[in-house]
């Protein structure tokens, strides 16, 4: 079983180098390099904000931290920065590397604007960073820009106004090489490939709490078995 898990990670590794061959004909070896989980890569999107207005985003993450050998790297950290519309002030968000996690905290789901201050939504990075960030249902973590710093924000904070997931989801693998070589990745673009999500909290940004929980409560583990004591011999 062992031999048979170690072959199987070297084909994926030849399939991955064969298909790097053939995309470095037509983008950078950087975007090879972030297919096969290493190094990093950026790209632009276009962002169909709430009043219609788009806003071009760069959006540029890097590979690193625990995975297992012959696997590749999971996203290290992730960066969004962006020029608010009609200023010409940058904003950049980074989504840090987490020690505890062996990858970065969270997963960018939309970016809004409302009357000239960004908000962000995000997602934790599977269950031990959900667990890290309180358990959020539903299952989001809101930042909003207070002009210095990024600061989170409940649910009741969020302006009802934003309602949709308007960023590419996917960014690892093929479609993240996808998203490089496009250059920049128009709203029609982005609303197409989400379209494949089949999570109801990635098709539009939910208000009540999903009913279906999602990660375990590591804190809280299984029950130890009931000792068994050898019998007593007889006399």
């Amino acid at each position: 079983m062992k031999e048979r898990g170690i072959r199987k990670r070297q084909v994926w590794w030849q399939q991955a180098l064969m298909i790097c061959l053939v995309l470095t004909m037509g983008i950078s070896t950087s975007s090879c390099a972030g297919f096969l989980g290493v190094g990093g890569h950026s790209w632009q999107e276009e962002v169909l904000l709430h009043d219609g207005r788009k806003m071009v985003i760069t959006r540029s993450q890097t590979y690193g931290g625990r995975h297992e050998i012959g696997q590749p790297a999971p996203i290290k950290e992730h960066t969004v920065t962006f020029t608010l519309p009609n200023t010409d002030k940058a904003i950049r968000w980074t989504s840090d590397y987490g020690e505890d996690l062996g990858r970065t905290n969270f997963h960018l789901l939309a970016v809004h604007v409302l009357n000239g201050t960004p908000y962000l939504v995000t997602e934790p990075n599977l269950c031990l960073s959900y667990n890290k960030w309180g358990r959020p249902n539903p299952p989001y973590v809101f930042f909003t820009y207070d002009g210095t710093t990024w600061q989170r924000i409940p649910l009741e904070a969020f302006p009802h106004e934003f309602t949709t997931i308007n960023v590419a989801l996917s960014t690892i693998g093929r479609k993240g090489a996808d998203l490089v070589r496009q250059g920049v990745v128009s709203s029609e673009k982005i609303k197409e490939v989400n379209r494949q999500t089949v999570n109801p909290d990635h098709k539009t940004i939910l208000r009540e709490p999903v009913k279906e929980e999602r990660c375990p409560q590591y804190s809280s583990g299984p029950k130890a078995p009931t000792p068994i004591y050898p019998s007593t011999p007889p006399k």
